[in-house]
């Protein structure tokens, strides 16, 4: 039991709530991140890999260098090409950043961000209690105390959840999510590179993929490996093409053999298109943030990448409110933050709706497809548009008003 009342404390120690660890600190607040887990534990496949510029001056700001450490571990793709129905409809080519600037991304697996943060978070003097799964959260007016499954108690001022999809803070404050899935399935896989034939380090997707009877499929290079997602058929059996020879068969179809014998991780899933109905409880003393407030189709890299601007602008509120004694100054701070970071989620939530419009396209979207591949050759715009469409709108979220206090 923890007698100490704390200022902040996040839960969960994933990329999400060590961002908002490490912004407390920037602002001179001491915290402590309760993580279910053990400091040493080990999490399943590469997960997210594309960490986007912006995500990454967010990160700058509050540990200055953290930014060219990961764009230095992490693989920039300068080439991009789309193909449809096995012809190539588009292809670009990007210089790299100049010297001294920030690349767009990097891509690398999240447990390499992770460690990153982590040393980040304890050079900055981030207290850090593993092995603490927090089973309950009670909030009140003046402040939040967190039972963990040990039965301790942990209070504080304010609490910042990023305890993932499956939030049991977010179920203790009462929160839900609303929102939908998606119809059909996907196969997600990790395999590592092949020194003896390398591939070349371009992002490449497939509308209609003909070597495995019309799939689209995503390549995606990452630091080590490959990122491959397969968009399954409606008649298809994810458990038969997720391992075995029927994963085997279809990623020797798509990638050199070497590389079906190389495969790390295989996972299936379908797209959850849900976002929380307040991002903080009702005395605003709990903020929540990351997958603990939305979940979105990974088409876009829209997870981890709102989910750290949502961390550094909860940790901002925080800092706001703990600055002021005048309560309603407070609780201010904190509805800016839930009402900002919400419209960010929603955007985010239709974007990535967008994109599941071109990968499952009803007839009028799918003889668009077939009608811009036909006219690529000669409108580089058509092929620009084939390029683009699988991952939404590429507008940023509204801007957090936050920040104007």
């Amino acid at each position: 039991m923890t007698a100490d009342r704390h200022e902040a404390l996040v839960v969960g120690a994933g990329p999400v709530g060590m961002t908002a660890a490490l912004a407390l600190r920037a602002l001179g607040r001491s915290v402590t991140v309760l993580e279910a887990g053990a400091q040493d534990r080990l999490r399943p496949g590469s997960r997210a890999i594309f960490v986007h510029g912006v995500t990454l001056g967010v990160l700058d700001r509050s540990c200055p260098g953290l930014a060219d450490t990961l764009a230095a571990h992490g693989v920039l793709w300068h080439t991009k090409r789309t193909f449809y129905e096995g012809r190539e409809v588009f292809r670009r080519s990007y210089p790299p950043p100049a010297p001294g600037r920030l690349p767009h991304f990097t891509s690398l697996p999240q447990v390499d961000t992770e460690r990153h943060l982590l040393q980040a978070c304890k050079a900055a003097g981030v207290e850090f209690a593993w092995n603490n799964a927090v089973t309950g959260a009670e909030s009140t007016s003046d402040g939040v105390v967190l039972t963990t499954a040990e039965g301790a108690r942990w209070q504080a001022d304010y609490v910042i959840a990023a305890d993932g999809a499956s939030s049991s803070v977010r179920k203790a404050i009462g929160t839900v999510m609303a929102g939908d899935r998606s119809d059909g399935w996907y196969i997600v896989v990790d395999t590592e590179e092949d020194p003896a034939d390398p591939l070349p380090v371009e992002r490449v997707f497939h509308y209609g993929h003909p070597a495995v009877d019309g799939r689209n499929v995503l390549l995606v290079p990452f630091a080590g490996g490959w990122r491959v997602d397969l968009q399954l058929h409606d008649t298809d059996d994810p458990e038969e093409l997720r391992q075995g020879d029927g994963l085997r068969s279809w990623l020797r179809a798509v990638m050199p053999p070497a590389y079906a014998e190389r495969v790390t991780w295989a996972s299936s899933y379908q797209f959850l298109q849900v976002v929380a109905d307040d991002f903080a409880d009702p005395h605003r003393r709990v903020l929540l943030v990351g997958e603990a407030a939305h979940l979105f189709a990974p088409f876009g890299a829209r997870g981890m990448n709102s989910g750290v601007p949502d961390a550094d602008a909860a940790a901002t509120a925080v800092h706001l409110a703990l600055s002021t004694p005048v309560r309603a100054r407070a609780i201010a701070a904190v509805e800016d933050f839930a009402i900002s970071r919400r419209r960010a989620a929603l955007f985010n939530r239709d974007a990535a709706g967008v994109s599941l419009e071109h990968l499952r396209p009803d007839d009028e979207v799918r003889a668009r497809q077939r009608a811009a591949a036909e006219g690529a050759a000669d409108d580089e715009k058509l092929g620009h548009w084939l390029d683009i469409a699988p991952y939404g709108p590429r507008e940023a979220p509204p801007a957090n008003t936050i920040y104007r206090y």
